[in-house]
């Protein structure tokens, strides 16, 4: 006997008659029945023998040849092989087919029952089940026969002490083999296999065969299922209904019998025995068996019997076989059979039966170096990351005790180890799996359970792959790394910015920047942070400890006013005392101080009369110094931005700073937010050389005042013009260019008698014209205006829904005159009137 590495079932020898082989060549066995714990024998010399197995421990049937005793025997008659034999425990019977007839022995005596009589004629039979049919007389349990006489099948209800027909269903062809499952038969004869219902006698064509009577195949593989020899070598499985729900399975030629011991298709030849997976058609293990003749399927096996010999194959425990294929690396077949058989032969332990085996294949997979299934799987299967970071041996130091892998790899982990020693690529391919692995489960429950592990090594792991990006991408975020363990191995592989980083996650935070700043200083070196400073910076600003920002703010502002001054003015919502000692600090950091003053005004928008004019003081020193550096003025435009949009500074200090310098514009806006206007414009003529500054100072200034305003600066600046002998010209220009902003009758009073016409007559011309429109405009208006009036009185009118009847001759109750016009007023006493009586006067 051969059998594969992977074994299904356990082959056991229990039984051999006794006899020399003329001997057994007569009465050899042709036929067996087992239940409970005897196996009977039918033979060829027409004996009916029984064998008595002890019980083991578990009340299993133990099929162990040396325990086996032969109980009873019976001859039948003269020489004619038993065909078949069927127990009925039920009602203890043991049915015999011999000599084309059917008569019931008892199971134990295996004397006739004696009500039971022999029904003659009958080529196969078959009982449906062993559960009882209740009827009215007593319960029985359901029998099919055919006939070797009529091409009829009959169904026969068999008691304790009769047995009855209960309906026949013909057929066109004999019948060569049958199988029963409920009321529905499958029906093989000499060319085709049948459905027939045996309620209504309504029968259905499946599929033609080829095959001879020997290896015509009809077995109920429950739960409505049948397994035939289909053409081609083929099993069919067909479901009552007709329809097949599974892929045929390909067995080889001459199969003598077939068997079902779920999730297995055991097929019989005279030389071997084949078993196959209902699960995946696979073929899983063969046996030989020299002269096998057929076989009898149990709930945990079959029992396979030649001539003289009986063997039973026990299926092996489906725990055992799971762990038999992952132990050969066969994890897809183990997940396959777990699957297969939870449905009929469900495991208490299932679920986590399912997981284990999953995080096998998940190893099977990772030493095979498929790494994405092997990732799938160990997720699939919740596998401890900790079991995995045990197998790498620079970064297994960071597990917090010594987890020992419930696998077996120790020697798998050995050649990781020789990986790591000689073979660096493909180690390193080992580390990116982890790495994406432990990215993986990071933030799930899987990982959360060892959250602490799992971060340092991911620390340690993106150090050897040298994975700057992730390494601060992980220590920028909230992260469980143990301090005392990640920080002295990040310092000794000189990872100074992370460092830092891991130190701020864990709430470090003076820590932290004290190693930033010695990298800034050139005391470490570290280049994987491009803008050390800035990110230094921004680290200040978002801070609630402001112990660390005071401490580092000297450094920040001396290193960079502008960029430092951030760790204030990026702070939220400060509140006024530490606004004070801001402004206190930055009086030895101008520019910084300047541009904490713009964020107070600007941003937070503070209304302090301090803020605004100490702004402004700042603008002044800084105007000044661009002046002497002859800059483009930045500073002084901004000052005058202010001066003339805030309503908070002190007017007369800041003009106190402006008075003797040569910010002439800051000053003519000075003296005109004191009504100086004046001389805020004899400022601007006297020392700007455009007049286009003096000319814009009025109109800013008159912006939302009174339109009046407007009128006497533009007057007050033609007159300062006219009073300079060389600005004579510019007043021209002004008139010229603005008619519309002036009073004619007040320009002509001022103008020198001695100027011609010609001088101003564009001004005159367009004056003129702007005054004649603007009448006009006046006029129109007032017209809209009266036809919109009018327009309201008339909805008026329809609204409030007055009739009232005009006749001729009808007078005015005021005048007593006619009403002629067509217009007329309704009084207050609900009289008509003329208009002109219905005025106020007229009353």
């Amino acid at each position: 006997m051969f059998a594969m590495a992977f074994k299904a079932f356990t082959l056991t020898h229990i039984y051999a008659k006794q006899g020399t082989t003329k001997e057994i060549s007569k009465s050899g066995i042709q036929c067996i029945e087992c239940f409970d714990r005897n196996v009977y024998i039918g033979t060829k010399d027409a004996t009916v023998q029984q064998l008595i197995f002890p019980s083991s421990t578990n009340s299993d049937l133990d099929l162990d040849q040396s325990k086996a005793r032969e109980g009873r025997a019976r001859k039948l008659g003269s020489s004619i092989q038993v065909s078949k034999l069927k127990v009925v425990p039920l009602f203890n019977h043991l049915l015999v087919l011999w000599d084309r007839s059917l008569c019931a022995l008892n199971m134990f005596s295996l004397e006739p029952v004696p009500a039971l009589k022999k029904i003659q004629h009958i080529s196969l039979f078959e009982v449906c089940n062993s559960s009882p049919v209740a009827q009215p007389d007593g319960d029985g349990v359901q029998m099919v026969t055919s006939s070797s006489r009529r091409k009829v099948i009959q169904i026969h209800m068999v008691k304790v002490d009769q047995w009855l027909v209960l309906r026949e269903v013909p057929l066109l062809l004999d019948p060569v083999a049958f199988a029963v499952d409920g009321d529905i038969l499958c029906v093989a004869t000499i060319n085709k296999y049948l459905l027939c219902d045996a309620k209504t006698g309504k029968t259905e064509e499946l599929f033609p065969h080829n095959h001879s009577r020997q290896q015509v195949i009809t077995t109920s593989a429950g739960q409505g299922e049948f397994l035939l020899n289909g053409p081609g070598s083929l099993g069919m499985f067909v479901m009552k209904t007709g329809v097949c729900q599974r892929p045929p399975l390909q067995w080889p030629q001459e199969v003598l019998a077939a068997g079902i011991c779920f999730p297995y298709i055991l097929t019989l030849q005279s030389q071997l025995l084949s078993v196959y997976s209902m699960v995946d058609q696979q073929h899983k293990q063969t046996v030989s068996l020299s002269g096998a003749k057929g076989l009898l399927s149990m709930p945990d096996g079959v029992l396979v019997f030649t001539e003289r010999d009986i063997f039973s194959l026990h299926l092996v425990p489906v725990q055992k076989q799971i762990q038999a294929l992952v132990q050969h690396e066969r994890v897809e077949e183990a997940l396959l059979l777990l699957e297969g058989v939870q449905g009929q032969r469900p495991l208490d332990s299932h679920e986590e039966l399912q997981k284990t085996i999953t995080r096998q294949a998940g190893f099977v997979h990772f030493y095979q170096q498929g790494f994405s299934k092997a990732r799938d799987l160990f997720i699939k299967g919740e596998q401890d990351p900790r079991e995995v970071i045990s197998l790498y041996p620079d970064i297994r130091s960071c597990l917090s005790e010594d987890v020992q892998s419930q696998q077996d790899q120790m020697n798998k982990a050995k050649a990781l180890q020789e990986h790591w020693e000689e073979d660096r690529n493909t180690f390193r391919h080992y580390l990116g799996f982890l790495g994406d692995f432990l990215t993986e489960i990071r933030g799930t429950q899987q990982g959360l359970k060892c959250i602490k592990e799992v971060d340092c090594a991911l620390v340690r792991l993106y150090v050897e792959l040298e994975d700057t990006k992730n390494l601060q991408q992980l220590l920028t975020i909230p992260n469980m790394c143990d301090l005392d363990h990640c920080a002295p191995f990040l310092e000794e592989n000189k990872r100074y910015y992370a460092l830092g980083c891991l130190f701020q996650s864990q709430g470090c935070h003076i820590d932290a920047i004290q190693t930033w700043v010695k990298i800034a200083d050139g005391i470490h070196e570290d280049p994987s942070c491009s803008d050390l400073y800035g990110h230094i910076v921004w680290t200040l600003s978002q801070l609630q400890d402001r112990d660390a920002v005071w401490k580092f703010a000297d450094w920040t502002l001396q290193r960079d006013q502008e960029t430092g001054v951030q760790i204030f003015s990026r702070h939220p919502q400060p509140d006024q005392t530490e606004i004070q000692e801001v402004l206190t600090l930055l009086e030895k950091y101008p520019l910084a101080l300047l541009l904490y003053l713009e964020f107070l005004i600007y941003e937070l928008k503070s209304e302090e009369e301090g803020h605004h004019s100490r702004l402004a003081l700042s603008y002044v020193t800084q105007a000044l110094q661009e002046e002497k550096e002859a800059d483009l003025r930045k500073a002084g435009w901004k000052l005058q931005q202010l001066l003339w949009e805030s309503k908070f500074y002190d007017i007369s200090i800041v003009y106190e700073s402006v008075e003797a310098t040569n910010l002439h514009r800051e000053k003519a806006i000075l003296l005109g937010r004191m009504g100086e206007h004046y001389q805020a414009l004899q400022e601007l003529v006297n020392h700007e050389e455009d007049p286009r500054v003096a000319e814009a100072f009025c109109y800013r200034t008159a912006e939302g005042q009174d339109p009046l305003l407007k009128q006497t600066l533009l007057l007050t600046l033609v007159q300062i013009y006219l009073d300079s002998e060389n600005l004579t010209s510019a007043a021209v220009d002004l008139l010229n260019n603005n008619p519309q902003d002036f009073a004619i009758e007040k320009v002509l009073q001022l103008l020198p008698e001695s100027w011609s016409v010609q001088l101003v007559s564009q001004f005159l011309t367009r004056s003129l014209r702007e005054t004649l429109h603007q009448t006009r405009m006046v006029s129109l208006q007032t017209a809209l205006s009266r036809v919109e009036l009018m327009r309201h009185q008339v909805v008026w009118m329809q609204a409030s829904k007055i009739n009232f009847r005009q006749h001729e001759g009808q007078r005015c109750k005021v005048c007593q005159r006619k009403l002629i016009e067509p217009h007329f007023a309704w009084s207050l006493h609900s009289d008509p009137v003329h208009t002109s009586c219905n005025e106020p006067s007229s009353s």
